[in-house]
């Protein structure tokens, strides 16, 4: 019973090359696996829009939004990235035009 009941709560594509004779144990533990792998495979796509993201025209705003949004949903996946570190990216990833606020960040430093 507690396999059916599980079986028509879950996505039919989750459900796909799943074992048709199981146990709602060994159901629960292959979904488990799954979604695990999932996790590491999100994981890594945002890590890589960290290492990837650029200032566009759209704003520094956005930008930093943007970064701020990554950086959130990688502390869902237990990725805890230090805040200086996300600074530090986000500086070295503007543009040639926002060089003088660059420096001005450096001379004055955290303040």
């Amino acid at each position: 019973m507690n396999l059916i009941a599980i079986k028509n709560n879950v996505f039919e594509h989750l459900l796909s090359d799943l074992l048709k004779k199981a146990t709602a144990k060994e159901f629960l533990d292959v979904l488990r696996k799954r979604y695990q792998v999932s996790n590491i495979l999100e994981s890594r796509c945002l890590m890589r829009q960290l290492e990837n993201i650029r200032y566009n025209v759209r704003g520094v705003r956005a930008f930093i939004i943007k970064m701020v949004h990554i950086q959130t949903k990688l502390k869902s996946h237990q990725i805890d990235l230090n805040e200086k570190f996300i600074v530090k990216h986000a500086f070295n990833s503007l543009s040639t035009n926002f060089t003088q606020i660059k420096i001005v960040h450096l001379t004055v430093g955290e303040k």
